[in-house]
């Protein structure tokens, strides 16, 4: 079932890419009593996620943390060292965006939100969405249709703050 607004954001591990290497951290730990702006993308390095996705978190920040957001986390069907590498490209500092390594795929499978990119050579991913998260509970969610890229923007969820 896939996650909706008013559910709780399951119990999961991740792994956060640091300077130190991976971290892992769980779910409690990132959304417990925060505000964060959560977006997923089906891969790191990928056209419309490197292009497009990313960019607007890390150029938004300072809006969306002025509207109440305490943290910005994007997590893929990644390791944490594909995260880190892709941050590093992005010009992202560590601590401007959470980036999380489902490996394998484990917290996307929970939310429901697992697709199968098997036709690209690419395995199971992610979906493509954006959500806020609010001391563990979804209060907003945008789920992409294939192909697309309009409610997962962070032009689009900073417009729902």
């Amino acid at each position: 079932m896939t996650v909706q607004i008013g559910d709780r954001i399951p119990s999961a591990n991740l792994t956060r890419a640091t300077d130190d290497g991976p971290k892992p951290v769980t779910t409690d730990e990132i959304f417990a009593g925060k505000t964060v702006a959560l977006f997923a993308v089906p891969g790191a390095f990928t056209p419309t996620c490197s292009a497009r996705h990313l960019p607007g978190f890390k150029d938004l920040r300072g809006e969306m943390t002025a509207k109440g957001v305490d943290t910005i986390a994007c997590v893929s069907v990644n390791d944490a060292f594909v995260m880190g590498a892709w941050a590093d490209s992005q010009g992202i500092a560590k601590d401007e965006i959470i980036m999380l390594g489902d490996g394998n795929g484990d917290f996307t499978r929970q939310l429901g939100l697992s697709m199968d990119a098997k036709g690209f050579g690419m395995g199971e991913r992610s979906q493509r969405y954006s959500m806020i998260v609010k001391d563990g509970v979804v209060s907003q969610l945008n789920i992409e249709q294939p192909g697309e890229f309009r409610v997962s923007s962070a032009e689009h969820l900073l417009a729902q703050l």
